[in-house]
């Protein structure tokens, strides 16, 4: 099982997480002394290269995981060409080689509908990525159904499981598996700010308490049990509050073993 954050070079880390004078070349060798996974993000903003991989190797330990999110061509804008599927999967070769890529994460928004043309969509992502492990998260409930389910396991593609603000047509909190990876995003119950917010991360600005926290630790082990790995990441960034979090969700999951 894989603990961490989504993202860890954040400014407004420095102080609640960071030494205040941490410069951002550092911070990942800082962040993995204490936990094991991340999430990288920025590939969602910028196709990555392969240089930019072999530096994040570079500076963790072996026991090291990352997921990567795959770009918005490729999941909103839906404009990747296959040259792109294949500069993105050449760009990961220094953490699939070694064994630290967990998988790559496609986030789907809330505007890509249970059809079945994006139903064909994900079948030709899995296509493009090759043998990398491909994990699908959803905003839509629509894809909260059996048949998509059962379609993600005949295509060994996990299912994201969520937990965000209880908002009509958002993802309810359930424990699903579909392939031999499990993977969870805590992204904070933010309602207010969801969609009402001036800056992006305003809808990230949460921080769960303990006995939220201690009701997915039986869905986590379940999941857990019925999976090669789990993957569990807290994107409630804003201030450290991600940090704080998958602090606290670790100890509840190792005070149970």
């Amino acid at each position: 099982m894989y603990v961490g954050t989504s993202g860890y070079s954040y400014e407004d880390w420095k102080g609640p997480f960071y030494h205040e004078k941490t410069d951002r070349s550092n911070m990942l060798e800082f962040y993995s002394r204490e936990f094991n996974f991340t999430e990288i993000n920025s590939t969602y903003y910028k196709m990555p290269n392969i240089f930019m991989f072999f530096n994040l190797s570079k500076k963790t330990p072996d026991n090291f995981r990352f997921s990567v999110k795959l770009h918005d061509s490729m999941t909103h804008e839906k404009t990747a060409s296959k040259d792109d599927y294949m500069k993105f999967n050449e760009a990961l070769k220094p953490i699939t080689d070694n064994g630290k890529l967990g998988c790559v994460v496609a986030q789907f928004p809330y505007s890509f509908h249970y059809t079945p043309e994006n139903i064909h969509y994900i079948s030709k992502i899995k296509e493009n990525i090759l043998d990398i492990p491909l994990c699908i998260e959803f905003r839509n409930q629509e894809w909260n159904n059996a048949d998509i389910y059962k379609k993600l396991s005949q295509e060994q593609i996990g299912y994201v499981c969520v937990d965000e603000p209880d908002i009509k047509g958002l993802v309810k909190p359930i424990s699903v598996v579909t392939s031999n990876i499990g993977y969870v995003r805590f992204h904070g119950r933010n309602c207010e700010k969801w969609y009402n917010h001036k800056e992006a991360y305003e809808r990230y600005d949460y921080l769960y308490g303990e006995d939220t926290l201690k009701d997915w630790v039986s869905r986590i082990n379940f999941i857990n049990d019925n999976t090669d790995f789990t993957f569990i990441a807290f994107n409630n960034h804003f201030k450290a509050q991600a940090a704080v979090n998958a602090r606290m969700l670790q100890r509840l999951l190792d005070s149970l073993i």
